[in-house]
């Protein structure tokens, strides 16, 4: 069975950075996309970003030009770099892998930005 498991969440005032991390287990991770999604308090989980096997990658409009993902296979693990972070962005982030038809998701990081 796969394992997935985020770190590098925190608190930061707006305007800050966070860089989150992500490492799969259990896949052949160069052949596996990943994704961050995020669940703010009383919002529904949402796409915030994602990576394939190739390195395309997509963003969801609210934070492009602000976050980046990559993915370093030799570590088996793929990063989310938050900048200019706002209050919006307060959430639990979780990473999801994916390959072939299935996906294996992590416990999440908490990510708090105060105005």
């Amino acid at each position: 069975q796969a394992q997935v498991v985020e770190s590098g969440g925190g608190s930061v005032q707006a305007g800050g950075s966070l860089r989150l991390s992500c490492r799969a287990s259990g896949t052949p991770f160069s052949q596996t996309a990943m994704a961050w999604y995020r669940e703010g308090s009383g919002k529904q989980r949402e796409l915030v970003a994602y990576i394939t096997s190739d390195n395309s990658t997509r963003f969801v409009d609210s934070v492009k030009g602000r976050f980046t993902i990559s993915r370093d296979n030799a570590k088996n693990t793929v990063y989310l770099q938050m900048n200019s972070l706002k209050p919006e962005d307060t959430a639990v982030y979780r990473c999801r892998a994916t390959w072939g038809d299935s996906s294996y998701w992590g416990q999440g990081t908490q990510v708090t930005v105060s105005s």
